[in-house]
């Protein structure tokens, strides 16, 4: 996690900075701010649970943004969309909201789980396997990744890795090869549809030191650096119940990797919620979109709206409890919004925070991150977006 903490520190101070300087709006246009006075504050909106479940839109975020949008169709205020998913692209998935909420989103409003990989540039020139589904190859490039391997691609290089269903099995065993060129990093950007083909192809180049081609006598370790966004156990879809997120194969390959190896499998960067550096990068977005909106104020207060307590909560309350100590920045504050539209229930979670063992509901963070029972503590929790956006306008003293 180190190379996370080194991210994060050489690419968030200059931020607002550098976004001040900008004062043109989206596509090259200035906004006039109209009658209301500059904002001051902002929201980072979690997608799955509280804007749309599934592909169907709930219907307090119409309502919410009926409050946000000014007749003009443009915002009243700063508004970014930090989703962890990350299976589609940073376009498509501005298209898809624009589509389900009525108003125009711009790409560089989302915040896709994998966007903080951009700063990453140490791992750029590597060549990367990539897992997960959807447009790899297109978003990989996207974060500056130059040289991509898909696991489809790895697997048709070397067919003999991938044995579990047997339909898929060669029928005859191919002259080895020796001209593939060496994998020098993983890639995990989403949770892939074939699990066992992605962990087992995952775990050959781990153990081979990036040549499945050979066998060595012992794992190397560390072993190649991984690369992994999007540490949610669970997500909520149309379904009655969560389903399995892209933190049910990360800790479906960790626990591999150990009983294999006996030694743990190591990050050189998890990012997505509730990672530090998703948030400073979230920061960072809204302070640009200020700018171009041409609203001189700094942004100092953030509202950060989720449905998931491990997720969304927990991350807003570590960066708030960062902002209190850092020196550097506009935010002073990071106010966490819990709503009962997706993953948190209150007749599920009950009062009590998650816990490690004994009474209440189970921790479902991941690992790395630690567990501080107190900041899955929501600030504030509504029934939903609607009934967030009206709190945080009649904090900050605008008209409903």
């Amino acid at each position: 996690m180190a190379a996370l903490g080194e991210a994060a520190a050489r690419w968030a101070p200059g931020l607002w900075r550098r976004a001040a300087r900008s004062a043109t709006g989206f596509g090259g246009r200035r906004f006039a701010s109209g009658s209301q006075s500059p904002p001051t504050f902002g929201f980072l909106l979690d997608i799955d649970g509280v804007l749309v479940r599934g592909h169907q839109v709930i219907p307090a975020a119409r309502e919410a943004f009926r409050r946000l949008v000014d007749p003009q169709g443009q915002l009243r205020v700063p508004v970014v969309f930090v989703t962890n998913a990350g299976n589609i692209l940073q376009c498509s998935k501005a298209q898809e909201l624009s589509a389900l909420l009525g108003f125009q989103v711009e790409p560089d409003q989302v915040i896709l789980s994998h966007s903080p990989m951009k700063l990453f540039s140490q791992h750029h020139d590597k060549r990367m396997l990539v897992s997960g589904q959807g447009p790899l190859v297109e978003n990989a490039r996207a974060l500056g990744f130059k040289h991509v391997v898909t696991v489809d691609e790895l697997r048709a290089a070397f067919p003999v890795l991938d044995m579990v269903d047997l339909q898929r099995r060669p029928k005859t065993t191919p002259l080895p090869r020796n001209d593939f060129p060496a994998i020098e990093g993983v890639l995990l950007l989403g949770e892939p549809v074939r699990w066992e083909t992605s962990l087992q192809l995952i775990m050959d180049i781990l153990l081979s030191d990036g040549n499945p081609g050979t066998g060595l006598a012992m794992a190397p370790y560390p072993h190649l650096p991984v690369l992994a966004s999007n540490t949610d156990l669970l997500w909520m879809a149309e379904a009655k119940m969560p389903r399995f997120g892209h933190g049910t194969f990360l800790l479906c390959l960790e626990a591999v990797y150990r009983k294999v190896t006996g030694r743990e499998l190591c990050y050189a960067g998890l990012m997505g919620k509730p990672s530090l550096l998703t948030y400073q990068y979230a920061e960072g977005l809204l302070a640009r979109q200020a700018a171009r909106r041409g609203w001189a104020a700094p942004i100092r207060s953030l509202y950060a709206v989720g449905d998931n307590p491990m997720s969304d909560i927990y991350g807003a309350n570590l960066f708030h409890q960062h902002l209190q100590t850092r020196r550097e920045g506009a935010a002073r504050s990071c106010a966490s919004i819990l709503v009962c539209t997706g993953v948190y229930s209150p007749r599920a979670w009950g009062p009590a925070a998650p816990a490690l063992g004994g009474e209440g509901p189970p921790f479902h963070g991941h690992r790395d991150l630690g567990f501080n029972p107190g900041l899955l503590q929501a600030a504030h929790v509504v029934s939903d977006v609607h009934e967030a956006v009206r709190l945080v306008l009649g904090k900050e003293g605008w008209a409903l």
